[in-house]
């Protein structure tokens, strides 16, 4: 699928982060698992956690809560999703991380870095786990900026993390794009009245990729600049 026919070169890409940058599946699983466990409740498999990923840690307990039909109180839900916070914290400063960035992420990062082009992360992440999560894979140098889940008062799909980016970049949505590999992504970019490239491989809380309804979908990340006439 080609982008907008009246579609500029852009001066900003935002790229989401899980399940389009770095694959952090295995990470999201084994905090999950162990904050659940330490809690009385059972694990779940990679494939499950899989369709539950896309709106932040708070939803993502959520989902987990709602799959073993377990209803809690509001206190032992926040016990639970900070119990989730500080699992994932640890397996990154203690080198258990097993996220690695996609084939291709890091070769599209240096091709769009040497060009005239603002790169930053909007992620549904914390911003702490977030910023561990690039620096571990090797890709936070890239950016020059990024947005967490918990930066604004509301996550993706609205579209406040988008425009509270491009404010820092000081630029406007009608110059950007936004890359990911969701519905909430492609829910944010609309709203913001930006374009949305997407990705196949991510996560998309276990919908249809081919069913996302973006400007277009690319196999792969080294597509981009080429897609985006960079």
């Amino acid at each position: 699928m080609p982008l907008p026919t009246d579609f500029a070169p852009p001066q900003a890409v935002l790229f989401d982060l899980d399940g389009t940058l770095i694959d952090t599946l295995v990470d999201i699983a084994e905090a999950l698992n162990r904050a659940l466990k330490a809690h009385g409740f059972e694990a779940l498999s990679l494939r499950t956690v899989r369709g539950m990923i896309g709106r932040g840690a708070a939803t993502l307990i959520q989902h987990a809560l709602i799959f073993q039909d377990v209803v809690v109180s509001e206190d032992a839900r926040h016990t639970l999703y900070s119990s989730f916070l500080n699992v994932y914290a640890h397996l990154l400063a203690n080198g258990e991380s097993r996220a690695r960035a996609y084939a291709g992420a890091e070769h599209t990062l240096q091709t769009l870095k040497a060009l005239p082009v603002h790169l930053a992360v909007v992620t549904n992440k914390n911003l702490d786990l977030a910023l561990a999560s690039l620096r571990h894979a090797g890709l936070l140098d890239y950016f020059a900026t990024v947005t967490g889940g918990d930066t604004c008062a509301r996550r993706k799909p609205h579209p406040e993390p988008l425009l509270h980016t491009l404010n820092i970049l000081k630029t406007t949505a009608a110059r950007a794009v936004m890359v990911g590999d969701s519905v909430n992504d492609v829910q944010a970019a609309r709203a913001a009245g930006m374009p949305v490239v997407c990705v196949p491989y991510g996560y998309n809380e276990g919908l249809d990729p081919t069913e996302l309804h973006c400007d277009s979908l690319i196999p792969s990340l080294t597509d981009l600049p080429r897609l985006l006439g960079l």
